[in-house]
């Protein structure tokens, strides 16, 4: 399985302001550059997890990114699946359905798979990720 960049930039982000929590406000642009992504990206992904309540983005002075109390406890797992969305790992009814897809095993293995995957990343939560050697590494970006 693999990730959509946006995911990885999401996550990404949401390390970077889990080691930085507290300190001056980063700003998506700053955290953009150390963590080095496109600020198009950056923003986009960064409208997507303060909606999903994952981050708070304040505007003017003071303002700034931070971690939700939400964002910090909640499952990984739950996070990269809110931001994967739902869908199977092939597309067996696109433009040209599959022929086999009355009697295709192959896409129940790969489903299941894929909630492996998922139930994998259930148990992490962020500080789970930014602990030891990753945390020292992302704080001494920049």
């Amino acid at each position: 399985m693999r990730l959509t960049k946006s995911t990885d930039i999401a996550l990404r982000i949401v390390m970077r302001l889990a080691v930085v929590d507290g300190a001056a406000n980063p700003t998506t642009r700053g955290v953009a550059e150390v963590m080095g992504v496109q600020y198009t990206h950056a923003a986009k992904v960064v409208a997507q997890l303060q909606h999903l309540g994952v981050v708070e983005a304040r505007r003017g002075r003071g303002g700034g990114l931070a971690l939700t109390a939400a964002g910090r406890a909640g499952s990984i797992g739950h996070l990269v699946r809110e931001l994967e969305g739902v869908g199977d790992v092939v597309d067996c009814e696109g433009e040209r359905a599959c022929p086999l897809s009355s009697a295709c095993r192959l896409r129940y293995a790969l489903r299941q798979a894929q909630e492996a995957f998922y139930a994998s990343l259930d148990p992490l939560r962020v500080d789970d990720l930014v602990a030891a050697p990753t945390g020292p590494v992302l704080i001494g970006l920049g």
